[in-house]
């Protein structure tokens, strides 16, 4: 399947934020497939120490998620941001992209104080992005990940309100 027919269906979607050269969509049940296939590839598995449980589970897990009105995402002011691309768009920049996109949209947009993410302290590829868009490494989690029998650390980075304030790079509002 090529870049185009894999996009066709999303093509039609509300975008609801737009980075430079990527676009946010509501996750929506039917994401399942997409989310399944990115999780299967073995680099993504190694990379977030997951490896994909059946597909009607996940859906489960996102209807579950997607009906849910009782949920406060943004109860402490913190959000998670998980980095998953599949192996046909890595290293073209997406990632640094969507993550620049996505702390505007949590500081500029949203009540958030506080966006983390958490990697392998190997994955050096995940680490520069994080690093690029102003994340600070604030420790490591030893031992944390079980992945092909070997126990590996996690690093916990993060980018506050104020630090993302102090940035003087253009927002995701001036691309539009």
């Amino acid at each position: 399947m090529n870049e185009d027919e894999a996009e066709a269906p999303y093509a039609a979607r509300e975008r609801f934020w737009r980075g430079e050269h990527v676009a946010f969509t509501p996750l929506e049940p039917d994401d399942a497939e997409l989310l399944q296939h990115w999780r299967a590839d073995p680099v993504a598995a190694q990379e977030i120490g997951i490896w994909p449980g059946p597909l009607h589970d996940l859906r489960e897990r996102l209807v579950s998620y997607v009906e849910d009105r009782t949920r406060d995402d943004f109860v402490d002011g913190t959000a998670e941001a998980y980095l998953l691309l599949a192996p046909e768009h890595r290293g073209k920049g997406h990632a640094a992209d969507a993550l620049v996109a996505l702390t505007d949209l949590a500081f500029g947009e949203l009540p958030l104080q506080r966006v983390e993410a958490l990697t392998h302290t190997e994955n050096a590829a995940a680490l520069a992005t994080l690093k690029g868009a102003g994340f600070t490494q604030e420790g490591v989690r030893r031992s944390s990940c079980l992945h092909r029998g070997r126990r590996h650390d996690n690093a916990l980075l993060s980018l506050l309100r104020t630090e993302w304030e102090a940035q003087t790079r253009p927002r995701s509002w001036d691309h539009v």
